[in-house]
């Protein structure tokens, strides 16, 4: 983007700390709330912030956020820094409303390794300046499921999403435009951790 007193070009995608002319510390980090003013101005409810989509891009893709490892999503970095992402949602069936979670383009070739996004605890209502049910909040942890000598493991990675929808329905419907904020924690899930540079290779996998 640029700056309309300085002409001065920024890059949102690769700023690290903080931006030119800018005081150190100066961030994007909007709250639930704000993240929903943001998706009502998206999908056309009121007025949308005219840099707003330098700030959170949009996912095309039919899969959603879902079309690959949040490694891969722009701007993404392993530093617990946010980003934020407008994406449509999918149902995984035809039939029924269960929503896609697993990764549909992975990286990786080991064939039995996936990755899937699962809720964790219990969907948080958010609520406007006034008290009214502005829209809901899940939080998702991405896990990595793994089969070996016929037996499935599943392990939770650092990869955490804070998924936002309008509406009082506590569930997002098919096709519907969500807003996400997507890190990396750099933090332990009990005495385990995970690397996506651990996942073995289809060479060293016939090795084993």
């Amino acid at each position: 983007i640029e700056c309309p007193n300085c002409k001065y070009h920024i890059d949102v995608l690769r700023v690290l700390s903080q931006w030119p002319g800018l005081p150190a510390g100066v961030k994007f980090d909007p709250t639930g709330l704000e993240l929903l003013e943001h998706l009502e101005g998206k999908v056309g409810r009121v007025p949308s912030h005219d840099l707003i989509d330098d700030f959170i891009p949009t996912i095309e893709e039919a899969e959603g956020i879902c079309y690959t490892h949040p490694k891969n999503l722009p701007g993404t970095k392993m530093d617990g820094r946010n980003n934020h992402f407008f994406h449509k949602i999918s149902n995984a069936y035809d039939v029924g409303q269960r929503k896609r979670r697993k990764i549909s383009n992975s990286d990786h070739v080991v064939c039995d390794v996936h990755f899937r996004w699962h809720k964790t605890g219990k969907s948080k209502e958010i609520l406007d300046n006034n008290g009214v049910i502005k829209g809901w909040k899940k939080i998702l942890v991405l896990n990595m499921h793994s089969r070996k000598d016929g037996i499935t493991s599943r392990t939770k990675t650092n990869w955490t999403m804070h998924q936002y929808h309008l509406g009082v329905d506590q569930d997002e419907k098919h096709g519907e435009l969500v807003v996400s904020k997507v890190f990396y924690q750099s933090i332990c899930w009990g005495n385990r951790s995970y690397n996506p540079n651990d996942i073995p290779s289809a060479a060293s996998s016939r090795k084993q």
